[in-house]
């Protein structure tokens, strides 16, 4: 009877024994850094990026834009990165699979909407995507225009 008095805490009071602790050496920890920022090129899964341009306006402000060809999803990341890094990305979707680019699309689309970016549609498989400090409305327009688009 004592055991289960004991067992539902109804017995007697044998103190405090379980909350007595040796003192432990306190180790200070540093602070991590965020790995996935400091992951080199040469870690990141292949893609077929091409190099940044290079646009410079009146205003002595440069812009760069990106051209990516994702040819898997796992790309998808990369694309949305430099869209953080507030650079314009020209996405081509000519050598995928319906069902991958559809999936990029969406994710891209996504984080779009997230950052308060913009798309425009170049042709069926060719887009513009731009950050919200980028402005893109009227360009297609514009382009036809001057002749750039022969269509």
């Amino acid at each position: 009877m004592e055991r289960i008095k004991n067992f539902f805490g109804f017995g007697e009071d044998l103190g405090d024994e379980d909350d007595i602790y040796e003192s432990e050496p306190v180790v200070a920890v540093e602070p991590q850094e965020d790995r996935s920022q400091n992951i080199e090129r040469s870690q990141r899964p292949r893609t077929t990026t091409k190099p940044a341009l290079n646009i410079h306006s009146n205003s002595n402000v440069q812009m760069k834009i990106c051209i990516h060809e994702p040819l898997s999803y796992d790309e998808a990341p990369l694309i949305v990165d430099d869209l953080r890094l507030r650079k314009a990305v020209v996405l081509n979707f000519e050598q995928l699979d319906m069902n991958i680019k559809r999936q990029i699309f969406d994710f891209v689309n996504g984080s779009l909407y997230a950052l308060d970016g913009k798309i425009q549609k170049v042709n069926k498989d060719i887009f513009i995507l731009a950050p919200s400090n980028i402005e893109i409305e009227g360009l297609k327009a514009e382009l036809q225009e001057k002749g750039v688009f022969p269509w």
